[in-house]
């Protein structure tokens, strides 16, 4: 692991003074560049070129640092790397971008924590317009707007539905399943050869005993869908129709939520079985999606 830096990145010591280094001066630049054109620090992060030190790759909190770093407009020791200008305009780009940021409330911190965008698996981003989006780089922007109202109102809906028809929680499993393989059948009838033929140690044959065990055991499978589905109808069993979100049992029963572009949002429980709530839309000729 490269060793930490003890001077920013931009510079360098040369001849017990410290002075630019151009290539990171360059990558110093690019950033501040790429922030003012609107990427995020992530993005930024994944295309910086030269490392931040010693081959150690580049994060999100690496380029939040270079942004603040004030010793960029120059002193007595540092070189001016950045301009006033510049340089007040990234942060305070930063900090109005910082401010819109909206911390979720107590009551959907654990609808945050189960739900994902459908199409990328990663957490959603709440703005301060109580929206619900995905900001992933690699994705793209919810094709409607998501509301607190409207995801915790279709969890809610899943759940009293859940509650008054309990049979669709029910998932067909097998506890267990045992095929053999052709590895499994060959090992069956080479103990049996040697066995019959008299071709290997008594030592031999119970090594192979155990080998023939293992690979049995590793073919072997085990389903604990069962349990789980039993576990659902228990806790869903002396429940009446929620007026209000049960963060606790939602905890208990739910796996993950997930939220398509187009406005579908899932919920997959805790037994593999997932249950849809969408949103109906008709266009003016009546014809619906």
């Amino acid at each position: 692991m490269g060793k930490n830096r003890t001077i920013p990145f931009g510079y360098m010591m040369q001849n017990g003074l410290i002075t630019t280094n151009p290539a990171e001066v360059l990558a110093v630049l690019t950033i501040f560049s790429e922030y003012m054109a609107g990427k995020s620090l992530n993005a930024i992060a994944k295309n910086m070129g030269v490392p931040y030190s010693d081959k150690v790759g580049w994060n999100k909190n690496m380029v939040k640092r270079v942004l603040e770093n004030e010793k960029y407009l120059g002193n007595e020791t540092y070189p001016q790397l950045i301009s006033e200008d510049v340089f007040r305009a990234v942060n305070e780009r930063k900090s109005a971008k910082a401010t819109s940021l909206c911390i979720v409330p107590d009551e959907l911190q654990e609808v945050r924590n189960l739900t994902v965008c459908k199409e990328c698996g990663k957490r959603l981003f709440r703005t301060k317009a109580e929206l619900w989006d995905c900001r992933n780089d690699s994705c793209h922007p919810f094709l409607f707007k998501v509301t607190d109202e409207m995801l915790t109102g279709a969890i809610l809906s899943i759940m009293n539905t859940v509650i008054a028809n309990p049979v669709l929680i029910e998932a067909e499993a097998t506890v267990s399943e045992y095929i053999p393989t052709s590895e499994i059948l060959c090992k069956q009838a080479e103990i049996n050869r040697a066995i019959d033929n008299g071709t290997k140690t008594a030592e031999e044959i119970r090594n192979d005993i155990f080998r023939l065990a293992e690979l049995k055991y590793k073919n072997c499978t085990y389903s604990d869908i069962s349990q789980k589905t039993e576990l659902l109808k228990s806790l869903l069993a002396d429940k009446t129709q929620l007026n209000t979100l049960d963060t606790g049992l939602l905890r208990s029963c739910v796996k993950r939520i997930t939220v398509s572009h187009s406005c579908i949002i899932e919920a997959e429980f805790i037994n593999g079985v997932v249950i849809r709530n969408e949103t109906e839309r008709s266009d003016e000729n009546g014809d619906s999606t």
